[in-house]
């Protein structure tokens, strides 16, 4: 800790005055979508980083934060932000019917039938009026009150987005020294060997999406705030899924800050293909997602985390 406190208070840092240090709002707005990336990120790390259990349909609680937030503006005339509680409530009742049966499933068959639940989730709400369909639905078009979170300026996302990852990563924090993370590792490690030490494994997966999924829904509600609109492949695309996957997998899965870490990394790359290619910088995002996916794999599992650990072994034997 002594060792890593520096950067890590230099980090923090940076990323809480960004809006303060650089003027440029296409920035600034890049600032608050890192914020954002590793919100969600941090949400799957619980369940994919800590407990091992890779999540590819994790878009699903994602999606229903984000349509919650517009179906309350849109049916009821109440703020976006309002929508969070209702978005949180349903993913956990989602999470419970779809973890309850996939959770007996290992390996890739429990992360493709978490893609198969995610995709017809998606079907559905491309069908269903109540959620626009196919069109999807809109925000506000112009701020009514204070409430409904409708700023020109990304300054306000950006420490809106701070102030939940924050509360995020303090539950995490936690989570990882009490009994739970203990079981979780154990998990992560193999169900066989953690039910000979007798951890309950079926229910600490449960409560390790829950935990996960509701996050990931407030994470769906701050971006349809900021957006405005949602439709179901901006809100339910497999490819939010997989960017989930791999801002934590860049980054360290299973650890504090991998998942911001990798946000740091991806988002900026990301953003800056699409303002080069301009729409077809979309088909760059997949080539560069391949690629870091094949790289991780082969060469560094563990992230950018892993990477950091080997060098501080280094200095440390060379300094011995």
């Amino acid at each position: 800790m002594k060792l890593h406190l520096p950067t890590v208070v230099v980090g923090l840092l940076l990323v809480a005055l960004w809006p303060v240090l650089v003027h440029d709002v296409f920035l600034q707005r890049v600032g608050a979508l890192v914020l954002l990336a590793a919100i969600s990120a941090s949400a799957w790390n619980l369940v994919g980083g800590y407990a091992g259990q890779v999540s590819v349909g994790h878009v699903a609680y994602f999606g229903v934060g984000a349509y919650a937030s517009l179906v309350v503006y849109t049916h009821l005339g109440w703020p976006p932000l309002a929508g969070a509680p209702v978005g949180v409530a349903v993913s956990l009742a989602l999470a419970a019917l779809i973890g309850t049966p996939t959770f007996r499933l290992r390996g890739h068959y429990f992360s493709m039938a978490t893609i198969a639940a995610a995709e017809l989730i998606r079907i559905l709400c491309s069908n269903w009026d109540l959620v626009g369909a196919a069109v999807g639905l809109m925000g506000p078009p112009v701020p009514r009150t204070m409430w409904d979170f409708s700023f020109i300026s990304p300054v306000p996302y950006h420490y809106l987005f701070l102030a939940v990852l924050a509360v995020l990563l303090g539950v995490t924090w936690q989570m990882q020294r009490s009994r739970m993370g203990f079981y979780l590792a154990a998990i992560r490690g193999g169900d066989r060997a953690a039910r000979s030490l007798g951890v309950p494994v079926l229910r600490y997966k449960l409560y390790a999406l829950l935990l996960s999924a509701g996050f990931t829904s407030l994470a769906g509600t701050l971006y349809a705030t900021m957006v405005g609109f949602i439709d179901p492949d901006s809100g339910l695309g497999i490819l939010l899924s997989v960017k989930m996957v791999i801002v934590a997998a860049l980054g360290g899965a299973g650890t504090l800050f991998g998942p911001l870490v990798g946000a740091v990394i991806l988002v900026p790359l990301e953003e800056a293909t699409n303002a080069v290619f301009g729409g077809g910088g979309t088909g760059i995002t997949f080539i560069i997602y391949g690629a870091i996916i094949m790289l991780i794999a082969r060469f560094r599992p563990g992230g950018v985390a892993e990477i950091w650990r080997g060098v501080a072994a280094w200095r440390a034997r060379h300094a011995a």
